[in-house]
């Protein structure tokens, strides 16, 4: 019996990034994005750290994910806990890194099979 991976299962893989865009499955975005293992990769309405409400995070409860990974941009920076507090509410861990590792541990994650939500910020002058 040989076993190999279903080709047909289309997992939203981290394929690239750079300062300022990341490509899922070879598409390139320069924005704001969440990424979750399956379905579509969905804007993200925010364009700098300074402009995060909690509101940004909340929208995260939507993907029913187990951990949340935030990508705070070219450096690592934390969310205010008010931030992230409904996330906190409903037992979702959140995992603060910067853009290069936030990608590399959402590959790891989903290929694992985990449910795990990329919530990525790519910091524009434009609004989001």
């Amino acid at each position: 019996m040989k076993l190999h991976q279903d080709p047909l299962q289309a997992w939203n893989t981290v394929t690239g990034y750079g300062p300022d865009y990341i490509d899922v499955n070879k598409v390139r975005f320069e924005h704001s994005v969440v990424v979750v293992p399956e379905g579509e990769v969905v804007k993200w309405p925010v364009n700098s750290f300074d402009s995060l409400l909690p509101e940004h995070f909340d929208a995260l409860l939507s993907f029913a994910p187990e951990v949340v990974i935030f990508g705070s941009g070219k450096r690592l920076r934390f969310p205010h806990p008010r931030l992230t507090a409904s996330l906190a509410g409903a037992r979702i861990g959140v995992e603060a890194m910067d853009f290069q590792a936030a990608c590399r541990t959402y590959n790891i994650l989903m290929a694992e099979g985990r449910k795990v939500a990329l919530a990525l910020l790519i910091e524009s002058e434009t609004p989001a």
